[in-house]
């Protein structure tokens, strides 16, 4: 009879697990309708699963029954997201065509990190979220802020406003490129470059990228490929820094775990440079339902980390790195723009 019993418990376990990474798809599936809205179309997904969560957690709390299954999506999906996101990095297109490129981008990576650090301690804003918001902003945006925020041992809470922050700023910066580039007196890959090099999704330097030409569009990519490359070598950069920290604490000595994740991004971005389309043909149709599966459990585990968001420490903590991010945003574009 304790058997039993003890079965039933483990199965009524798993079936709320199941119903709370269900509830994060869920909540994933009314971002991806909302962001198919006119108007919300260039914001994005993710943006809008993040805005739908903190809601839900604001008006009905937070569903505790579900805590497994949320927390399930906001750590291991988020990493299963992240190394399927190296098959979006084409390293050998980087080796051959963008190591000038790719010396800019360390530049900009660390001019960028460097400001936004600086400018919290100056005006006293949260340091975590800065730190996350000028690590998306020099590198990738989302990724780059999953990447790197279990590494400074981020709180959820703080990981998803940032994300939801950089998606948003991000998306105004993007539309802003495309109402500047018919004006703007640059040669299609001119410009190609400077989106690549300043804006803070591959997303967005696509839709600022589109509207002038292919070959805006192919340069720009490879900038941004530039960066979304130096990911992993940044990381290394804050486990080594995070761990010296740690030893000069005595109180709390505990070193940084080992980001295998990043290692499957790492593996995952040799594949799909040099396997896939050379030693292997893929279909077209099965790498874009990869590229889409890689959204929704991005999406999903962004939706685990939104649901932590508390509205009330959202507007206390996010105001004053808000502004900072969007300072160091438009100085990159403007020296960059400068440079070129």
């Amino acid at each position: 009879m304790y058997v039993n019993t003890e079965k039933k418990q483990k199965l009524k376990s798993l079936l709320w697990w199941g119903a709370g990474v269900a509830f994060t798809f869920l909540i994933a599936l009314f971002g991806y309708l909302l962001s198919s809205l006119p108007g919300l179309d260039n914001v994005g997904q993710l943006a809008c699963a993040i805005i739908i969560a903190v809601i839900y957690r604001h008006f009905f709390g937070y569903p505790y029954i579900l805590k497994n299954g949320i927390i399930f999506s906001s750590q291991k999906l988020l990493r299963l997201a992240i190394i399927l996101y190296g098959l979006k990095l084409n390293i050998d297109i980087i080796f051959q065509d963008g190591m000038g490129l790719l010396l800019r981008d360390v530049i900009i990576i660390a001019a960028v990190i460097f400001l936004t650090v600086w400018a919290a301690k100056m005006f006293k804003a949260d340091s975590t979220i800065s730190l996350l918001l000028g690590v998306g902003t020099g590198v990738c945006g989302a990724a780059a802020i999953a990447a790197i925020a279990p590494i400074v041992k981020s709180k959820d809470e703080d990981t998803a406003i940032s994300v939801g922050i950089i998606a948003l700023v991000g998306t105004v910066f993007a539309v802003g490129y495309t109402l500047l580039e018919p004006v703007l007196p640059l040669s299609p890959e001119s410009y190609g470059i400077w989106a690549g090099s300043t804006l803070h999704e591959l997303a967005h330097v696509a839709i600022a990228a589109e509207p002038a030409g292919e070959d805006a569009l192919a340069i720009s990519l490879l900038a941004k490929l530039g960066r979304v490359f130096l990911l992993v070598p940044l990381a290394f950069i804050f486990i080594f820094f995070m761990n010296r920290k740690e030893e000069g604490n005595r109180e709390k000595r505990s070193k940084v775990k080992f980001p295998w994740f990043l290692v499957g991004f790492l593996i995952m971005s040799v594949v799909g440079s040099y396997v896939i389309g050379k030693a292997v043909e893929v279909p077209d149709n099965i790498m874009e339902g990869v590229s889409s599966l890689t959204t929704w459990f991005l999406t999903a585990a962004m939706v685990g980390l939104g649901l932590n968001v508390n509205l009330y420490e959202l507007r206390r903590k996010a105001f004053k790195p808000l502004l900072i991010m969007i300072g160091v945003s438009l100085i990159l574009s403007v020296l960059t723009y400068f440079s070129i």
